[in-house]
């Protein structure tokens, strides 16, 4: 290279350089699940089980109940609420996407019969959104061109939703089911390992509340505090409703004698 190609060569390099950095960093993020798949099954099925269980338990334990009968009635709730929960997001997602489908459907025989309304339909859509009446013209019969394309965009401008995307209800039972348990067995551990304690218990799962709502505030990115005083007041408003009624309840059975007497048989008679 000569004396006299340097110069250029480095106002080259300086031009490259000078028009990257007027570009700046290239821009890249991803964002996270939204749709619905996991988390709010998730989040719904641990903080039911956690709910469910400790208010079981102190409504048992409010009426005086053994530690036996807290044990049999908190399993029995966590097996019952865990099944009942991931049938529930079963049945669910799949109508829900079933009912999204068959609109996909209907978009898709409109598409085929009735082309040409369904390209100004896309052109309103466009203008709607700010694009110049020229420029939604032609993206509109750009896009129109592909038909699976163009079924794409209309079913997300029409049902806000993408076919291709759809949450999975296996996915959403298993969550909910695996959470649901989690959540319902905090309660019952101190019962399990032997201590017929009912504030461990109770001081256990306000813990538990306080954990999991600040962490689902902060996975959304609020306050810690806000989630976790959130839970932790309907916890507590849903476990001391329920230890009232027990109190209630084996306070008046107490009092009675027990609700229910059974008759001794008379000899000679038959009871049907």
């Amino acid at each position: 290279m000569t004396t006299s190609d340097q110069p250029q060569a480095d106002r080259g390099t300086q031009g490259g350089s000078t028009a990257s950095a007027a570009r700046g960093p290239a821009i890249s993020h991803e964002h996270r699940d939204v749709t619905g798949g996991w988390l709010r099954p998730a989040v719904f099925g641990a903080m039911d089980g956690l709910v469910t269980n400790v208010s079981l338990i102190a409504g048992v334990g409010g009426g005086g109940g053994s530690q036996h009968a807290i044990v049999l009635t908190g399993l029995a709730g966590l097996a019952a609420g865990a099944f009942s929960m991931a049938a529930g997001e079963f049945v669910s997602v799949s109508s829900q996407n079933e009912l999204v489908m068959a609109e996909v459907a209907k978009e898709r025989r409109e598409l085929e019969h009735n082309a040409a309304v369904e390209q100004a339909e896309l052109v309103g859509m466009l203008r709607a959104r700010g694009i110049s009446a020229a420029t939604a013209r032609q993206a509109a019969a750009e896009i129109s061109a592909h038909p699976d394309k163009a079924l794409e965009i209309h079913a997300m401008e029409e049902l806000g939703v993408n076919p291709e995307e759809l949450p999975s209800p296996f996915v959403a039972a298993g969550a909910s089911l695996a959470s649901f348990a989690i959540g319902a067995v905090i309660p019952l551990l101190p019962y399990l390992l032997g201590a017929n304690i009912m504030w461990l218990a109770l001081g256990m799962s306000a813990l538990a509340a306080v954990v999991g709502g600040g962490l689902v505030a902060r996975l959304t990115e609020r306050p810690f505090w806000r989630g976790a005083v959130r839970q932790l007041a309907l916890g507590a408003v849903a476990a001391g409703f329920t230890y009232l009624i027990g109190l209630a309840v084996g306070g008046l059975a107490l009092f009675s004698g027990g609700w229910v007497s059974i008759p001794q048989e008379e000899p000679g008679v038959t009871r049907w």
